[in-house]
């Protein structure tokens, strides 16, 4: 006896098409609102003086120079265990050994509690001691220990190293120059961050 076959169940087509590669979903009433106040807004900025121009490039510059040095920076240090921040803390303690903790604070430019975070981890792997100042108690002396000062002599190689690559194909003279200018510019930075009463607050 024959047997009817059935015929097979067809799948209904999409009723939307893919949308093809690389074109863009389709906008709606609001969006094009939205894209036509933001493009009118931009038309109506002031176009920029060419010294704008500069100073806008020189920020940017500082800016971009200051992030590479302390990525690059902490890539060569990263070995020997610090950090960039407590390399620093370290440098100064070198040549102002057994400063008050709270000294040491306004001349590296940084909060009480950014400092104390350093010091409390450069004491944890003793790297430096703290102890009670002889006239008041209440106030502690740095001190770089016997560790600590192994340690910035092999830091002292890694950052000479560093600075002669960042440096490469300047001349003394030019160096020397640099450091003047960016001293300058630091200096007007620290007192117009003295008149505005900001505190720096971040330390690695």
């Amino acid at each position: 006896m024959a047997t009817t076959r059935r015929p097979a169940r067809q799948t209904p087509a999409a009723t939307t098409a893919p949308t093809p590669a690389g074109r863009r979903p389709r906008q709606t009433a609001s969006d094009r609102a939205l894209d036509a106040a933001r493009a009118k807004a931009r038309a109506a900025l002031p176009k920029p003086l060419d010294a704008e121009n500069w100073d806008q490039r020189l920020g940017f510059l500082m800016h971009d120079v200051s992030r590479l040095r302390r990525t690059v920076f902490d890539d060569f240090v990263r070995p020997l265990g610090v950090t960039r921040s407590q390399w620093w803390v370290l440098a100064h303690l070198a040549r102002h050994d057994g400063m008050i903790q709270s000294d040491l604070a306004k001349v590296l430019d940084l909060g009480k509690a950014a400092l104390g975070g350093l010091v409390d981890r450069l004491e944890a792997t003793e790297l430096i001691i703290r102890r009670p100042d002889e006239i008041d108690g209440r106030a502690k002396r740095v001190f770089v220990s016997t560790k600590g000062y192994a340690l910035i002599a092999k830091l002292r190689g890694a950052s000479h190293a560093m600075s002669e690559r960042m440096l490469k194909g300047i001349s003394p003279a030019k160096r020397h120059a640099l450091v003047e200018l960016l001293t300058a510019v630091r200096h007007n930075l620290v007192d117009i961050k003295a008149e505005s009463g900001a505190e720096d607050g971040d330390a690695d």
